[in-house]
């Protein structure tokens, strides 16, 4: 048995901000290639991770002109539903977005908490089971997400979600699980998405974590600017087990090419002048007045500061005044 496995997609019929492309042209060349790749590879199966559209009540027209694509390819698409497929965030309202139609037309089908499905080939049996994004994901016993249940007496268990798996902790309040937390799993392949910078194919004792990262860049952060899409292919055996490999997309173009950070190194270097400028009040030891507008405004004069970064100076200032005086600072 073979399997094809991507994840977030994000089709949107507009260029996000931070894109300097035709995004959706982009898209289509990038999930062409997933398709030429599954059909040279001869694969059984498509998974998809989740996040198959940027929002659940995408425009049709755009949802056609990439549903005709999904048509093309022989073999099935299996999915979970991303917090960007439903509404609310809420897996009970699929049925009534893009994804929820794409899978009453059979072009996609939608994989559900304690509905497996079975793919068999190659003398094996594979269940694939699924857990679509939910507010407690992350939050609650990873067992409930991450340890599925054998009720296909399957050789082999397959397990999507889409979640927040990652390999170090991330800061305080942002949901997380971590990836050494759930070896324990019965999973003999764990499949995620969510995270879009990804990390790869791991391994422990014949068990299998994985996530290639997302299929689309939509943000500006440094880590997109260097990473580039990619797939995961699987093989599944009776006589040799379980083998995953990564492959690169090759229509996609490096990051400094299609992603914009203009806007992140002006804000940066504002914040830098920002930063030298309080600097220099801290620095000052006689003032001809107590009002630190009037100081700001005389240091912004001597040090010949931008306008702009006066203003965000004084308007940060006035936010702490504010504060004091209503005592939120005792």
């Amino acid at each position: 048995m073979k399997f094809l496995y991507f994840t977030d997609t994000h089709i949107r019929g507009t260029a996000p901000k931070n894109r300097l492309d035709a995004f959706p042209e982009t898209l289509k060349g990038k999930i062409t290639e997933v398709l030429q790749i599954a059909k040279r590879e001869e694969v059984d199966v498509l998974l998809h991770g989740g996040d198959v559209f940027d929002r659940p009540d995408l425009s049709p027209s755009v949802v056609g002109q990439f549903a005709q694509l999904f048509r093309d390819v022989d073999a099935p698409i299996y999915t979970i539903s991303g917090n960007h497929d439903t509404f609310g965030h809420n897996p009970d309202t699929v049925s009534r977005t893009m994804l929820g139609l794409l899978d009453a037309f059979g072009i996609m089908k939608l994989i559900h908490p304690g509905e497996p499905v079975v793919i068999e080939g190659e003398g094996v049996r594979v269940q694939i089971s699924g857990q679509p994004y939910h507010y407690d994901l992350d939050q609650r016993d990873p067992k409930l997400d991450y340890y599925p249940l054998n009720d296909t007496k399957a050789d082999v268990l397959i397990h999507l979600a889409h979640s927040m798996l990652v390999e170090k902790a991330l800061p305080e309040g942002i949901p997380h699980t971590l990836v050494d937390h759930i070896w324990t799993t019965p999973a003999d392949v764990i499949l995620t998405g969510h995270f879009h910078s990804g990390f790869g194919i791991k391994e422990r004792d014949g068990k299998f974590i994985c996530n290639p990262g997302a299929i689309s860049r939509i943000n500006n952060h440094w880590t997109e600017m260097e990473r580039l899409p990619k797939v995961i292919i699987g093989t599944i055996t009776h006589k040799d087990g379980i083998s995953l490999r990564e492959e690169t997309l090759t229509v996609a173009k490096k990051g400094s090419e299609v992603l914009d950070r203009t806007y992140i190194e002006k804000a940066g270097h504002q914040e830098e002048k920002l930063h030298e400028f309080v600097q220099q009040v801290r620095e000052q030891s006689s003032f001809q007045t107590l009002q630190m507008s009037d100081i700001i405004q005389e240091l912004a004069t001597l040090s010949n500061v931008e306008e702009k970064v006066k203003q965000e100076a004084l308007r940060r200032m006035t936010a702490v005044e504010e504060r004091w005086e209503g005592g939120e600072g005792e």
